[in-house]
């Protein structure tokens, strides 16, 4: 059965370096089984945030509730290993195993981590590659596969665990306009198959205006503006969200 979406809601989370606030009081609902974008310049907090609702850093107050799991403020191992059992991270550089092919990447993490037996796991590792266009690409090693090829095969990867929720770090890092158009087709297609809810972190503006049906901004820290992302895009209100899109 294909899971279905949920809903990530963050409520006053705050995260802090020493005596450095990145994060302060962040309230935000991702609604399910659609894609959503965080916004913002560099140093703005995304990534942190983004690490936050993935269970991958510690924040110290607030919490994170993805579908019916609830991630605490400090220190849960329970709670972040439970989130992360609903929800996949694709990294911004990665981090394909270099010596296995793409389809041993995708099947490593059921096969190690859920015990799935090796056929299963290949079988369905071979469906995903299929599913990202990689179908002609699964005994290659990722030096082999183009920077397109092995971020498909990173998502593929993070498939395989049969996410919820798909968080992506700056996905068009490395890709052209036309590879960046792909991939705004693939999430949609996502979206449109298995009813996955997505959240893209990026500093990309046309990457947002093309893959994200929400929106919001993060500046120093604080959502600044968030709503339909065609509505923010050609009417942002807060000063903060005109300058960042070359309206100041």
């Amino acid at each position: 059965m294909i899971p279905v979406g949920d809903a990530v809601t963050v409520t006053g989370l705050t995260k802090r370096y020493g005596a450095s606030e990145v994060l302060s009081h962040i309230e935000l609902r991702f609604e399910a089984a659609r894609v959503s974008a965080l916004l913002g310049p560099s140093g703005s907090g995304k990534s942190t945030l983004l690490r936050c609702m993935m269970g991958l850093e510690v924040f110290d107050q607030g919490s994170v509730r993805v579908g019916g799991l609830t991630l605490d403020a400090g220190l849960h191992m329970a709670q972040r290993r439970a989130l992360q059992q609903r929800a996949g991270l694709v990294f911004q550089q990665w981090h394909l195993f270099p010596h296995k092919t793409a389809v041993e990447n995708v099947m490593e993490a059921p096969v190690h981590v859920r015990r799935v037996p090796l056929v299963k796991a290949r079988e369905r590792a071979l469906h995903l590659l299929a599913q990202v266009g990689l179908s002609h690409r699964v005994d290659a090693l990722p030096r082999d596969l183009s920077g397109g090829e092995q971020q498909r095969c990173a998502i593929a990867r993070a498939l395989a665990m049969e996410p919820h929720v798909l968080f992506l770090d700056e996905p068009t890092s490395a890709l052209d306009p036309q590879r960046a158009g792909e991939l705004s087709e693939l999430l949609h297609g996502l979206v449109d198959a298995r009813g996955l809810t997505v959240v893209c972190v990026t500093h990309d503006i046309a990457f947002a205006q093309k893959v994200a049906q929400d929106l919001v901004v993060l500046h120093a820290g604080q959502v600044v503006e968030q709503g339909l992302a065609a509505t923010v895009l050609s009417s942002p209100r807060d000063p903060r969200t005109r300058e960042l899109l070359g309206r100041g």
